[in-house]
């Protein structure tokens, strides 16, 4: 941990949210150029672990590469590879405000699953935020939002695939937070690249048509994606996560920022009110969260403490 510096940790996560978008934003652009989602997704996976790699290991020395649970983070790669193809897939048929907005149902489900997958005491707040914050992606999806009914279903799978990555984290906690991110890019790599032997012949004509543009859109998504979560890592060694956590939702604002300067949509009025249950959800939850860990501190320092 560095020195807590909570202003700087929450700006640099807020950067982290728009690098993140901006990955999202490039990857959808890339695909609408007719690039397959299993070939953009090697060369981000690629790029993200030659860049974290490149950066890391000379700083933190060779022995970050070794994880205390492998299986664990090797488990924790599928279902990060997963998410990230359901998620794509998604933004093939969503609009990205409105696809990011359904993500933000996967810390809420965390919350209500906690009591039995994290063995954490059962708080009826929690299951009532889940609850609330799902009205509002119903709100978004409802019938005659004009929503694409597939890729309706591709975004909550990846709230659900989401939600299991969040928990399986909880397990690699104790490595440190660099090494989980070379392990998480390692796996998806080493996955995506025994498939393009088998897909790569094919995709040569569509390279040959690429210009500059969609070069540096391709490239983008390793290098958004890799810059996205070292500026996480940082703005949580800098803030606590309950200080954090209600300006992650602050995402939106680039989703919908991205989405509408790129393809020119925007969410409809029914669909912010959605947007805002699903983040006010889920700002109300975390601020509960933080005063309930606060007052258990209280509660529990010694009077030389107090």
């Amino acid at each position: 941990m560095t020195a807590q510096r909570p202003l700087l940790g929450i700006v640099l996560l807020i950067l982290s949210t728009w690098a993140l978008s901006s990955l999202d934003a490039s990857g959808k652009w890339i695909m609408a150029a007719g690039l397959p989602l299993l070939v953009m997704c090697w060369v981000r996976y690629l790029i993200h672990l030659v860049l974290v790699v490149g950066i890391i290991v000379p700083i933190k020395g060779i022995k970050v590469l070794k994880a205390k649970r492998p299986t664990t983070q090797i488990l924790r790669g599928f279902i990060m590879l997963f998410a990230t193809l359901s998620f794509f897939s998604a933004l093939r048929y969503l609009p990205q405000a409105e696809a990011t907005a359904i993500n933000f149902l996967a810390p809420l489900l965390v919350l209500a699953v906690a009591p039995w997958l994290l063995k954490e005491p059962p708080r009826i707040s929690r299951w009532i935020a889940a609850a609330v914050g799902f009205m509002g992606v119903m709100l978004i999806i409802r019938p005659g939002s004009g929503l694409h009914p597939l890729g309706v279903t591709f975004g909550l799978i990846t709230a659900v695939l989401f939600a299991t990555q969040y928990i399986v984290t909880r397990r690699v906690a104790v490595d440190d937070a660099m090494t989980t991110l070379i392990w998480s890019g390692s796996v998806g790599t080493v996955l995506t690249t025994l498939i393009m032997p088998f897909i790569l012949p094919e995709i040569w004509p569509i390279f040959s048509t690429f210009d500059t543009p969609h070069w540096l859109a391709l490239i983008a998504t390793g290098v958004f994606g890799a810059l996205g979560h070292l500026l996480q890592i940082q703005a949580y060694q800098r803030a606590p996560a309950s200080l954090l956590a209600p300006f992650v939702y602050l995402q939106i604002i680039s989703a919908a920022g991205l989405g509408w300067l790129l393809w020119g949509q925007f969410p409809d009025a029914l669909s912010w009110v959605g947007i805002a249950i699903v983040c006010g959800s889920g700002v109300v939850i975390a601020s509960l969260e933080w005063r309930q860990q606060q007052a258990l501190k209280r509660a529990t320092a010694t009077p030389a403490q107090t």
